[in-house]
């Protein structure tokens, strides 16, 4: 049997304002495949953004266990996470966070430029992924350039360049028409299988939920297998 690639037990957050304490989430489980595609639904203010991220490392649980490739994630230091979050996940939002400065390549390069590398292999690399999202000859334009199905299309080349195993996507086409959300969500499926990379996707878009291999709604706290409709 495969080892998750990452899985989560008994994740618990709370968050408290004066005398209120506001339970995110409830000892929740979580357990991911290797090349697998997950969506999270649930209604809004559920906790899908703060659960993706605690999923990311780019927040903690007040309790649980994360391990990645059966590693803890939690011990770890804070270079050591911000080194995984760099060089094994890859990140894209609802809004594409492009740098508005710089060209749609050097946008994409972001990520290999933050670790160090340079030269000739970055530029190749994210030249390549930029033409698999349909935008190869749009290098070198700027993101007010582009149009907002396209930043986003950048926006997944970038989260992308490092050759990533698992992408984490908080509502990525949210902010996009009907036809440009459905094209991203596409390229999307079509990259995890090109690159044999892992998913776990946050919606409120039932349409592209089913479409993954599993939905599970996060409600109460926890997470459960979505119903079918």
């Amino acid at each position: 049997m495969n080892e998750a690639l990452l899985a989560a037990s008994g994740l618990s957050k709370r968050y408290t304002s004066g005398d209120n304490t506001i339970t995110v989430l409830d000892e929740a489980d979580f357990a991911l495949m290797p090349r697998e595609m997950c969506a999270i639904v649930g209604a809004s203010g559920s906790g899908k953004t703060t659960l993706l991220q605690i999923l990311g490392t780019l927040d903690r649980p007040d309790s649980g266990i994360l391990l990645f490739k059966g590693r803890d994630l939690l011990q770890k230091s804070e270079t050591s996470l911000s080194r995984h979050r760099n060089t094994k996940l890859g990140f894209i939002f609802q809004f594409h966070h492009l740098l508005p400065e710089f060209s749609a390549l050097e946008n994409v390069m972001m990520p290999g430029r933050i670790a160090g590398e340079q030269g000739p292999l970055l530029v190749e690399r994210a030249s390549a992924l930029l033409d698999q999202v349909g935008l190869g000859k749009r290098l070198h334009h700027r993101s007010g350039e582009l149009s907002g199905g396209e930043q986003q299309r950048v926006a997944l080349a970038r989260a992308l360049v490092m050759d990533p195993v698992l992408l984490l996507a908080d509502e990525p086409t949210g902010n996009l028409d009907a036809a440009s959300g459905r094209r991203v969500f596409t390229l999307l499926q079509e990259l995890s299988q090109n690159h044999g990379l892992a998913v776990v996707m946050v919606t409120h878009n039932m349409e592209l939920a089913r479409a993954m291999d599993r939905c599970l709604t996060l409600q109460d706290g926890k997470l459960m297998a979505s119903q079918q409709t």
